[in-house]
């Protein structure tokens, strides 16, 4: 028999040995993907706690091996988790104690990354921790936009922590527009004021379309009179040549304000204001509280 063996060749001796192998390869395959999709339906039953439970436990399994699938699943069940005291717990065991496995600007099939995640649940605590460690805070061309996302959900405290990161507040996604344009659309004063505030392009909206159009087409006299202290053209026209009241519902108060505005023309504090923050350019906004003026006269040019 010993005979038989060695007049075999010799990888056929271990066929049973590589069997096992890629028998042991499976089930743990097996496993992974089960958790894997446990995780994503407790993701999209709501149960935030017990994904993020899961997905925690899903890291301890097998570090050898590290999944861009798993990973990108296991940061946006973080993202999503809106109970601060839970997020701060996840943080501790993902991000630092698995700091290894790091893959902040993973992406799922759509495109949707964990940044994009946090915008849109309005978590600024796991947006800042995102940056932090090295998420882009500028979406990829095609991909979906966090500051765009943030700004359709009225949430100014991510808009804020984008800008400061190097988000580009006049990004231009061609069948959305400008984020800006995204908040009046939206009717988010909040938003508005910080991309604004961030130097966003007052005139820049959709095709010709500025987001003094969108304001007064959704009737928005807060948003109005925001975008038009930042200079916005009141006689700017759209693809259908029409300018801003003549695009806002008839007898509607936006008409009654942009009306009231072309009657009154900005004084000269205002024009002065806008020429001393053109001059400035957006690049050195914030650096006006820095500038040796009186506080009153920073804070006036800051729109305080």
């Amino acid at each position: 028999m010993t005979e038989i063996l060695e007049e075999r060749p010799f990888g056929w001796q271990y066929t049973n040995v590589y069997l096992s192998i890629f028998v042991l390869f499976c089930f743990k395959l097996f496993v992974k993907i089960s958790l894997n999709i446990l995780t994503h339906f407790y993701v999209v039953k709501g149960n935030r706690k017990e994904s993020a439970r899961i997905a925690a436990e899903f890291y301890d399994f097998g570090q050898a091996i590290c999944f861009g699938a798993r990973k990108t699943l296991c940061f946006l069940a973080f993202c999503i988790i809106e109970d601060y005291a839970q997020t701060d717990l996840f943080v501790q065991i993902v991000l630092f104690k698995y700091s290894w496995m790091w893959q902040v600007n993973a992406t799922t099939i759509d495109g949707v990354t964990p940044l994009f995640n946090a915008c849109s649940a309005g978590s600024v605590t796991c947006t800042e921790v995102l940056l932090e460690h090295g998420a882009k805070p500028q979406a990829e061309a095609f991909q979906p936009s966090p500051i765009h996302e943030a700004s359709s959900k009225g949430q100014a405290a991510c808009i804020e922590s984008l800008i400061s990161w190097g988000a580009d507040v006049d990004f231009d996604i061609p069948h959305l527009g400008t984020p800006i344009y995204i908040a009046c659309v939206s009717r988010e004063l909040q938003c508005t004021q910080k991309l604004l505030d961030g130097g966003a392009n007052v005139q820049k909206g959709r095709f010709l379309d500025t987001p003094l159009h969108a304001a007064a087409q959704k009737d928005c006299p807060e948003i109005i009179r925001v975008l038009l202290d930042f200079g916005a053209n009141i006689n700017a026209r759209n693809l259908e040549l029409q300018r801003p009241v003549e695009t806002a519902p008839p007898n509607s108060t936006a008409e009654a304000v942009l009306l009231l505005y072309e009657a009154t023309p900005p004084s000269l504090c205002q024009l002065c204001r806008l020429s001393i923050r053109n001059y400035m350019g957006r690049s050195r906004l914030h650096l006006i509280s820095h500038l040796k003026l009186p506080t009153l006269l920073k804070s006036f040019l800051q729109y305080r």
